[in-house]
């Protein structure tokens, strides 16, 4: 009796929770409190640190909210000549470096994606290659200077046009859709470029979200070109200059003199401003990601059901 009762609760969607289920589930969702809470609260701290008064942050006690709210901390960050023109430099190579890399890949793929292309198992091959062997960086970077990309805005546009990985993920995602569009189109007149444009791209919404907010992502938070491949400080991007305030913070406080007796009369120190550089740099991703997550997951699944 006692196993039917049990069988028309489950046909009716109820099932009886043991003890030991209510413990299970105390105990796992503490667990997640807690993880929750240790990653989520330094972030919350840094947000709290970097509109308080810097000066007054110096003597601690600040746990959840500013003890004295100031913006004198962001009007430093974007008044400094340094600071405002690294941001006008990350905007600007995250906007046009996304747009042409998104072009550039989608372009390459969907040729590749036409099983009848001549050359495609070599195409093929060498963009399998060249995704998992590099040269290094001084090979790199004498090819750069062969075809005078360094110390130019363009260094951080140009070799980063074709993306290998999201090649091959986007090849996936054009192969799975029916080739019968393409077909019809054809039958019609239009033309490789045009069935592309007016096709193609219109139904691959999902691919070219998630592969917008990876080379977004990638641009923003690049410093690694800045360092190695331009001297021009016009040229500095705000990852570069949040990794030269970080790097020199923590090789003693006598490489920051020079910098933090500007700051003698001031309210703002080197750590506030350094977290309202941080803040600055991590905002705009946050700000965006939630517009482009419902094409997020869709386009990385889709792409990678075939290979």
């Amino acid at each position: 009796m006692s196993q039917l009762g049990a069988m028309t609760a489950r046909r009716r969607g109820h099932t009886r929770r043991t003890m030991e289920d209510r413990v299970v589930d105390a105990v796992v969702y503490i667990f997640i409190a807690v993880v929750f809470i240790v990653t989520a609260y330094p972030f919350w701290l840094s947000i709290v640190l970097a509109f308080n008064e810097g000066k007054d942050a110096q003597y601690g006690g600040i746990f959840f909210w500013p003890r004295k709210f100031s913006l004198d901390n962001f009007k430093e960050l974007i008044r400094d000549s340094q600071w405002g023109q690294a941001l006008g430099v990350s905007v600007a190579r995250t906007v046009l470096g996304t747009v042409v890399t998104v072009i550039g890949t989608s372009v390459v793929a969907y040729g590749l994606s036409y099983k009848q292309l001549v050359g495609r198992k070599v195409y093929m091959a060498l963009f399998i290659f060249a995704m998992y062997f590099s040269g290094g960086i001084i090979p790199y970077y004498m090819v750069l200077r062969q075809i005078k990309l360094l110390n130019t805005f363009f260094v951080y546009i140009i070799p980063g046009m074709i993306n290998m990985f999201y090649v091959l993920v986007s090849i996936s995602f054009f192969q799975e859709i029916p080739g019968e569009l393409g077909e019809s189109a054809r039958l019609d007149g239009a033309g490789e470029m045009s069935i592309f444009l007016r096709v193609m791209l219109p139904i691959s919404k999902p691919l070219l979200a998630t592969l917008a907010i990876f080379m977004a992502v990638g641009q923003w938070n690049n410093w690694f070109d800045t360092a190695f491949f331009t001297q021009n400080k016009a040229l500095r991007t705000m990852a570069y200059q949040l990794m030269s305030v970080i790097k020199k913070s923590s090789l003693g406080q006598a490489n920051m003199d020079a910098y933090t007796s500007s700051l003698a009369q001031s309210s703002f120190t080197t750590t506030s401003i350094m977290l309202a550089a941080m803040l600055v740099a991590v905002g705009p991703i946050l700000i965006v990601y939630p517009f482009f997550q419902r094409y997020f997951v869709t386009g990385l699944t889709i792409g990678s059901v075939k290979g």
